[in-house]
């Protein structure tokens, strides 16, 4: 399988200028989707497709994702890299990181890989700096009663490598609090000083309930260590929260949280302590639709934006509703999507998405990138004929929203 040099681009996506009025002028932009590979062998599939940019004339894009088992559940392999050197029109790869991104043995027949990862460039340091958590299996299987860590890599430009995946020791020392903790899937903001606040949820040991913090890292370039841990955001129902994304826009932090129910959002000051999280809703005050699965952020200098999926987009036939992939305007005061300017930014061909990730490429292009995963609703949960007779076939994607405003700067306050 080798990635198109010419993007296609789908007629659907091509989409017109956004204007209007309300919260000031909402930012103009344009999406182009990019399909960067397609087909698959039948026995596994492209998840996890994020991506982390080197700054230059153009950004050079790191695209990490690994293969699926779909005969199995949450089944992953070692990470793969696809890069691109001229923002986007030819690629690289996939390159599997086997050696330093891949599984590795444990006592009894365990196994421990990297899954849920994401690449983003750290400024302070100059270094790609990709963070994920652990995923133990036996016979390819994940067992029940197993721990797990949040796991980092970094990227060495020069070798176009990664480093071997360590994991971060977190501070105050109780193994039972943080028996199954990790930073999966989760979007983390990088402070002026260095400083990292990364989100991460976790399980204790012998407890229900998936809870949520963000904890301030330090970074020296090589070494990812725990600082201080913010407060616990809970709620005793179905499995908790989990996979939170952070931001920061206009002077505050923003949190948004998956839960079985429905997705989450809450506001700090200081990035550490939040408020209650409520249930995300649309401006005029039903709920958004969006449940079990990932949301995650784009943030520009004017506005700030959700990337979600969500019910009632004539989506029934994909699983837990997670295609097509929309994003839409936040209204940052009260917490809502605005719903008049939400767009399609990956249409919908069966197969689920919302395993996504964002990138800041530059000041005049935001990506988001996103798979066909090639699973479906049970009980034939692995028959990925189903999504097929649809139109996937495991395309891996970049959404590029292209600004309107290119001498505009990124929201930096």
């Amino acid at each position: 399988m080798t990635p198109r040099a010419t993007p296609f681009v789908h007629f659907a996506a091509l989409l017109g200028l956004i204007t209007g009025a309300g919260l000031g002028a909402e930012p103009g932009y344009r999406i182009q989707l990019d399909t960067l590979s397609h087909g698959f062998d039948g026995k596994t599939c492209w998840v996890h497709p994020r991506a982390g940019a080197i700054p230059g004339s153009p950004p050079k894009v790191v695209l990490t994702m690994q293969k699926l088992l779909l005969t199995g559940s949450d089944i992953f392999y070692a990470l793969n890299e696809l890069r691109s050197d001229d923002l986007g029109k030819t690629w690289t790869g996939p390159t599997e990181h086997a050696d330093t991104l891949g599984r590795r043995p444990e006592a009894d027949g365990w196994e421990v890989g990297v899954c849920d990862f994401w690449p983003k460039w750290h400024a302070k340091t100059g270094k790609l700096l990709g963070t994920g958590h652990t995923v133990r299996y036996i016979s390819d299987k994940i067992p029940k009663e197993r721990s797990r860590e949040t796991a980092y890599s970094v990227y060495d430009e020069e070798k176009r490598t990664w480093t071997p995946w360590a994991t971060l020791e977190m501070p105050g020392g109780n193994a039972d609090r943080f028996y199954q903790a990790g930073a999966g899937c989760t979007q983390r903001v990088d402070l002026p000083d260095g400083d990292i606040l990364l989100p991460i949820y976790f399980t204790p040991k012998g407890e229900k309930f998936a809870r949520v913090l963000v904890m301030r890292c330090g970074f020296d370039g090589q070494r990812l260590v725990g600082k201080e841990l913010g407060g616990e955001l809970t709620i005793a129902l179905d499995r908790g929260y989990a996979e939170p994304s952070l931001t920061r826009f206009g002077g505050k932090y923003y949190l948004t949280l998956r839960q079985d129910r429905a997705g989450y959002i809450c506001q700090s000051d200081d990035g550490l302590h939040f408020s209650e999280p409520k249930i995300w809703c649309w401006d005029d005050g039903t709920e958004l639709g969006n449940y079990n699965t990932q949301q995650h952020w784009v943030n520009h200098s004017d506005g700030l934006f959700l990337v979600y999926t969500r019910t009632g987009a004539n989506n029934d036939h994909v699983f837990r509703h997670r295609a097509p992939l929309f994003i839409a305007q936040v209204d940052p005061e009260k917490l809502q999507v605005i719903r008049r300017t939400e767009r399609i930014l990956i249409p919908e061909r069966g197969a689920r998405m919302g395993n996504f990730g964002v990138t800041e490429v530059n000041e005049h292009e935001t990506w988001v990138t996103e798979s066909e995963w090639m699973q479906t609703w049970g009980p034939k949960f692995s028959d990925y004929t189903i999504p097929m007779k649809y139109g996937s076939d495991n395309s891996v994607y970049a959404a590029r929203i292209i600004w309107d405003a290119p001498n505009r700067e990124w929201d930096r306050r």
